[in-house]
């Protein structure tokens, strides 16, 4: 629609003669407009032309010739930035905010019966409230991701510490578990020894008393009045006897 637009105003801007946006515009009595140089070079050689326009009757048109220059402007720029910068409607670049609609207008459309009574405000006061309220929106992001990074560091040194010392307590209960083992392994031991005959436990216990000291064969002269044996073999059986004669008393 823009092109449309844009197409019809340029049409009427174009001089007749040359063919061309109009140059130092200029109407003649009839309501005609041509390009001051094209009826001046063209007055003379065009019989026709002579007769329909009276030269000296020649007036400047200042309005056509801004028209001229609006025309100018557009053409110069891209499709895509008129289509993005200018009104779709009127071809004028957008320059106003209409608060009510939520949408960018140009001049002409403030004047037009939809946005005439609405409120408007210029793009660039709009567009310093809104970065006023992105920095806001990105400092309050920010200040929320850092508290709950907080929050994660804090839970995540609570968790450890509680691996830790459930760790420690899993250590500890096999320990403990060990050694109850051990002591039901030891009392299961003595169970089956008290079971036995008394032979085989004063044959274990023997085996656990430890060997005499090596001793030489040939007898020694004792002084008299320290004259005694010397049994420790005896001693380690009366030690059984008197531990069996404990259990089984009990």
């Amino acid at each position: 629609m823009a092109s449309a637009v844009l197409g019809s105003i340029q049409e009427e801007v174009t001089c007749p003669i040359c063919l061309e946006l109009l140059k130092e515009p200029v109407s003649a009595d009839c309501g005609h407009t041509f390009c001051r140089n094209s009826i001046k070079l063209n007055y003379e050689s065009t019989k026709d032309q002579r007769e329909g326009y009276q030269f000296g009757n020649l007036q400047t048109n200042q309005h056509v010739a801004k028209v001229v220059e609006r025309v100018k402007g557009m053409m110069s720029c891209p499709e895509e930035a008129r289509s993005v910068h200018h009104c779709t409607s009127h071809g004028e670049r957008l320059q106003l905010f209409c608060e009510k609609d939520r949408k960018l207008i140009c001049w002409l459309c403030q004047q037009s019966q939809e946005h005439h009574s609405d409120q408007t405000l210029l793009i660039e006061e709009v567009a310093q409230e809104y970065r006023k309220q992105i920095q806001s929106d990105v400092w309050n992001v920010q200040e929320e991701f850092k508290r709950l990074r907080d929050i994660l560091d804090s839970q995540e040194k609570n968790e450890l510490q509680k691996l830790k010392q459930e760790e420690e307590d899993v250590l500890s209960s096999l320990a403990e578990c060990e050694n109850k083992w051990l002591m039901a392994s030891l009392i299961s031991d003595l169970q089956c020894r008290l079971q036995g005959s008394t032979l085989e436990m004063l044959q274990v216990r023997l085996k656990e008393v430890p060997a005499p000291e090596s001793q030489e064969m040939k007898p020694k002269s004792i002084p008299k009045g320290q004259r005694w044996f010397r049994a420790p073999l005896v001693r380690g059986m009366l030690e059984v006897f008197g531990e069996l004669t404990k259990v089984q008393s009990s």
